[in-house]
């Protein structure tokens, strides 16, 4: 098997490939007995489970399966990985980011980049920042992220190639829908085959044996904490201590200070599965990325020659590619410890593949230091055709409406209280 070169890379981009393709067999950490925890969704109205399941044909026969990661947490999993990338300087490329370190009350945000935002550089979180004074989006780079577009991908290379990649869609910007769509050039998804619906149990035994008949009220003093005295606490006018949305159920009660009894239960709709293994696979389009068009170079010069323009797409095609191979290195060597119970690991070496369009597929071999060399060798070629990436970070600073919304909903929440059990969600795009 062959390591991946650029040559190699900039051939099948130019040839008739039509994808780069990663397989990966994966069996919980566990072992082949134990059984892992997909993300829960809303429970649709005659569903018995709060899973994703669905028969598919795995090699040949009918299996029920359950979706362990979604393609846009696989996504979110791939930009992270390129994040810490960009953070430990093994990969160069542009980054728009908000900081939050000189923003009171928000220091702990630190900064926030697109890699992280739900919608990309198109999120509302850079819409509502704040470029040296001016709203993001009034600002030169940000003028230009909003005028690209498919057939001029341009300031999207040079501001957030990252996108081209995981794809946007620039709804929240001044075209609203009509916004610039940027199709996914890599899909990834882990799918638990062989699935069967598990059970899980929960419950607490409070140490101090606190029973639920004892009563306890909001402090007049201080409404957020509670007394057990009733006449400290107004006596007929004593108010039953409550916190949280969807708490009235428990008011006056131990649980709604945390303390008391959970009476053993059994879930069965969110039970966690047992499965045969899992399943990553991952495709980065070629295809897609040969939509893209680049009609200026990153200095805003015209490519008018057919040849010249032709080589400088190609470049940066390759260059795009480059980045989206790291992704899938990055992510695997991070591991694939998707929630809580849901730690899964590689049954082998990360099977990477070039599939032509005939259906031909051939082996190809790249490590995390190749795949680094890569994207700098890539980057550097496109640079030499005029598509320059200045991964100097692009520092905008939270507008203050954004800042005082964060914190007024860091009040919101702490008033709610933070109230127990397990948060288990899918990463959305």
């Amino acid at each position: 098997m062959s390591t991946l070169t650029l040559d190699d890379l900039r051939n099948a981009l130019a040839g008739s490939a039509v994808a780069f393709r990663a397989v990966n067999r994966l069996m919980p950490a566990g072992g082949p007995h134990d059984k892992v925890f997909p993300p829960t969704y809303m429970k649709e109205r005659g569903a018995t489970t709060k899973y994703a399941v669905e028969a598919r044909v795995v090699d040949g026969t009918v299996k029920e399966t359950v979706l362990l990661d979604s393609v846009a947490s696989q996504a979110n999993r791939m930009e992270e990985a390129l994040l810490e990338a960009w953070n430990r300087q093994e990969l160069a490329f542009p980054l728009v980011r908000v900081d939050f370190r000189a923003t009171e009350d928000l220091e702990d945000l630190d900064t926030l980049s697109a890699l992280q935002a739900p919608h990309r550089v198109a999120d509302a979180l850079l819409r509502d920042s704040l470029l040296d004074g001016v709203p993001f989006r009034a600002s030169p780079v940000g003028k230009a992220i909003t005028d690209a577009r498919p057939d001029h991908a341009t300031p999207m290379y040079a501001y957030c190639p990252t996108a081209l990649v995981f794809g946007v869609w620039d709804s929240t910007g001044p075209k609203g829908g009509l916004g610039a769509k940027f199709q996914r050039a890599m899909v990834s998804e882990i799918v638990g085959i062989g699935a069967q619906p598990g059970v899980k149990t929960a419950s607490r035994l409070d140490p101090a044996a606190i029973q639920k008949g004892v009563e306890v009220y909001h402090d007049p003093a201080n409404p957020d904490e509670w007394v057990a005295d009733r006449e400290a606490a107004g006596g007929k006018k004593a108010k039953l201590f409550t916190r949280g949305k969807g708490a009235k159920k428990d008011a006056g009660r131990p649980a709604s200070i945390n303390h008391g009894n959970i009476p053993p239960t059994i879930d069965s709709t969110a039970g966690g599965v047992p499965i045969e293994y899992a399943l990553h696979t991952v495709v980065l389009s070629l295809p897609a990325l040969r939509r893209l068009r680049f009609s200026t170079t990153t200095a805003g010069a015209r490519l008018e020659d057919r040849a010249a323009r032709d080589a400088a797409e190609l470049a940066a095609r390759t260059a795009l590619a480059a980045l989206g191979l790291a992704a899938i290195i990055h992510q695997h060597e991070r591991g694939y410890d998707l929630r809580s119970r849901s730690l899964l690991v590689g049954t082998g070496p990360l099977s990477l593949e070039v599939v032509d369009r005939d259906g031909a597929v051939r082996p190809v071999a790249l490590d995390r230091d190749g795949a680094n060399q890569l994207v700098r060798d890539a980057a550097a070629a496109a640079a030499a055709h005029g598509l320059v990436w200045d991964a100097t970070p692009i520092d905008l600073t939270p507008a203050p409406k954004l800042a005082h919304i964060i914190r007024e909903s860091r009040k919101l929440a702490s008033a709610e209280g933070d109230g127990e059990g397990e948060a288990d969600a899918d990463a959305g795009s």
